[in-house]
């Protein structure tokens, strides 16, 4: 399924769309600690922001440390793929290949957007990308693409 055969697909039922809220907000132990937000769930789309909190920076107190933003865009793009399932609750999807290019530091919140590229039988193509927000503007941050195995 490529994105073309995405956008012709039903909108995702309102169960699923609040069960991923609930998972990834609420119950995720690690995704809830770093106070993950779902933002936008649609098919082939996904959006999660991380607020800036001071215990996710590096040593200097200011710049969030890159593996917040590889957290958010894997789960971001792991996410948008189950999106396109048939039944979005059902199955499972793992990360077989994360490619992450860090473009400059964050220190703002984060958002992350996830579409997917291609979603077949067995394996998905998700493209992501990071931007961090502070009260002068916003920048991308990070772009990735990853690679999931799907388990439908």
């Amino acid at each position: 399924m490529d994105e073309e055969a995405v956008s012709e697909m039903e909108p995702l039922p309102a169960e699923a769309v609040s069960l991923i809220e609930r998972r990834i907000e609420e119950e995720h132990g690690y995704l809830s600690w770093l106070n993950t937000s779902v933002d936008v769930v649609e098919r082939g789309r996904m959006v999660l922001s991380i607020p800036f909190d001071r215990k996710l920076t590096n040593a200097d107190g200011r710049t969030i440390h890159g593996g917040v933003a590889a957290t958010l865009i894997d789960t971001a793009g792991g996410l948008a793929q189950r999106t396109v399932f048939e039944d979005p609750l059902s199955g499972g999807v793992a990360t077989v290949n994360l490619n992450t290019n860090y473009l400059r530091p964050a220190n703002g919140d984060l958002e992350a957007e996830a579409t997917v590229v291609r979603s077949g039988g067995s394996i998905g193509v998700s493209e992501m990308s990071v931007t961090s927000t502070t009260e002068n503007g916003s920048s991308e941050v990070v772009v990735g693409q990853g690679s999931f195995r799907l388990f439908r």
